[in-house]
């Protein structure tokens, strides 16, 4: 009897374990078989797959967003590597530890064995950490596979990256979150032993929620089925509770990270390309998932005088106006005060004369000689000044037909230099004008006095 109770209490010890764990980890692929998505890297025939099912796995780096499945095909190749397999974490673990785990590698490469290093988050690890694998990875005392969410052009060393082939893994599809999901409610190590009642749609709803995301989507339907009511024997899941837990939508969205610079260059790009819709969602992406207004307000205001410019003056006021209503008001409310500003600047004329005019103009600064300010246009404002020679012949515009003098502004060298070249797009085409005009009048007064001057 005694012995009955024992196993009847560890069977019950053993389920509690089971139902404590995650959704998420119960449901981690054993197998290829069982991974969902990433076709370009495992489908049939595919590089990837043929090295895992190979056991010939080389120093790789697994580069893609939470929840795609990196920590997961590290698992599988775990199962089914002869390697000996050491799962190492970028946040708990420091020089010492490295060290530790290198020495171990080293003994098992004398005893003919390979050592898998599948380093979590390794981007975390900072240059110094990173150069102690550099070595063990040259000799082949270990096979480094890493996982990281970041660039890993710029977050692994060089010399470790070129050593290491990088597979892209993508977000999921909404079909693969479906099947997972409905895989999940059937398989006995997910809820295939309780009698799940969820509908087609409401399991679609908790895929595009998800955002891609695996473990995202494992674990709404972990909190959906849990906060469900029982009944006859069956759960059934309410379209409210659904809802609740869909409330809000988690962006993918680093500000620090590579997904910021992505999608202000998308905001950038889709302003510049006169596509209000896109820029306004791009703005979207980028406040709700937690961006500085001040930040976008900056960029915005810099693209209004870059890519507009005197195109159409008034956008450059717009863009000012609405970095003061976000230095003013915040977040929520300044929201709108961007829109409008980035609608704006979609829909006015494009010009980027006067940022060309300014880099040419820097390039001249930078690299000619830096010539003296031309004599007559340089301020007398002593005695001695006055006498070596300083606002000699300086003529006020203001008192000269058309309110031009005939005066050299630029040093010799550079007299004839033209930075300043107008488009004929709104506000700018009367400008192009005007100037065209300017120059015939300073031809004019070249002729008129027969000299050089301009």
């Amino acid at each position: 009897m005694k012995n009955k109770e024992m196993g009847l209490f560890d069977q019950l010890e053993k389920e509690n374990i089971i139902e404590s764990t995650p959704l998420a980890e119960r449901l981690r692929p054993l197998s290829l078989d069982e991974v969902v998505g990433q076709d370009h890297l495992i489908g049939p025939g595919k590089v990837l797959r043929r090295l895992i099912e190979r056991d010939s796995v080389l120093s790789m780096i697994f580069w893609g967003p939470p929840g795609v499945g990196k920590t997961t095909l590290a698992n599988v190749i775990a199962n089914k590597t002869n390697s000996r397999f050491i799962n190492f974490s970028a946040v708990t673990s420091g020089i010492k530890e490295i060290k530790e785990v290198m020495s171990q590698a080293e003994e098992n490469r004398a005893y003919g064995m390979k050592t898998i290093l599948f380093v979590d988050e390794i981007h975390r690890f900072n240059k110094a950490q990173q150069d102690a694998f550099l070595p063990f990875v040259e000799k082949g005392s270990i096979i480094l596979i890493g996982a990281t969410t970041e660039n890993p052009s710029f977050e692994v060393n060089g010399a470790l990256l070129s050593r290491c082939k990088v597979f892209v893994l993508k977000g999921l599809s909404e079909d693969d979150l479906v099947a997972l999901l409905s895989r999940a409610v059937r398989d006995p190590r997910g809820f295939g032993g309780r009698l799940i009642k969820i509908s087609d749609e409401q399991i679609r709803a908790l895929a595009v929620f998800s955002n891609g995301d695996a473990r995202g989507a494992l674990s709404t339907l972990e909190m959906v089925v849990l906060n469900c009511e029982e009944k006859d024997g069956a759960i059934i899941v309410d379209d409210e509770i659904v809802a609740q837990c869909t409330s809000r939508k988690s962006l993918l969205y680093d500000k620090n990270g590579e997904e910021h610079y992505n999608i202000i260059s998308a905001l950038h790009k889709s302003m510049r390309n006169s596509d209000p819709d896109a820029a306004v969602y791009w703005l979207a992406r980028m406040l709700e998932g937690g961006e500085d207004p001040l930040y976008v307000a900056r960029r915005v205001t810099r693209f209004a005088a870059e890519d507009i410019g005197l195109a159409d003056p008034q956008a450059l006021q717009i863009a000012v106006a609405a970095f003061q209503a976000c230095h003013m008001i915040g977040m929520p409310e300044c929201t709108v005060h961007l829109a409008e500003a980035v609608i704006y600047l979609s829909l006015a004329p494009k010009s980027n004369s006067s940022y060309i005019a300014y880099e040419r103009a820097k390039a001249d600064a930078l690299k000619k000689m830096a010539e003296p300010v031309p004599l007559c246009i340089r301020n007398a404002v002593t005695k001695l000044m006055k006498e070596e020679g300083y606002g000699r012949g300086y003529r006020l515009a203001h008192y000269e037909e058309n309110k031009i003098a005939d005066l050299q502004c630029l040093p010799d060298s550079l007299k004839d230099a033209v930075y300043y070249t107008p488009t004929e797009e709104g506000v700018e085409a009367r400008i192009k004008e005007r100037l065209r005009r300017i120059k015939e009048w300073k031809e004019e007064l070249k002729r008129r006095r027969g000299g050089p001057k301009n």
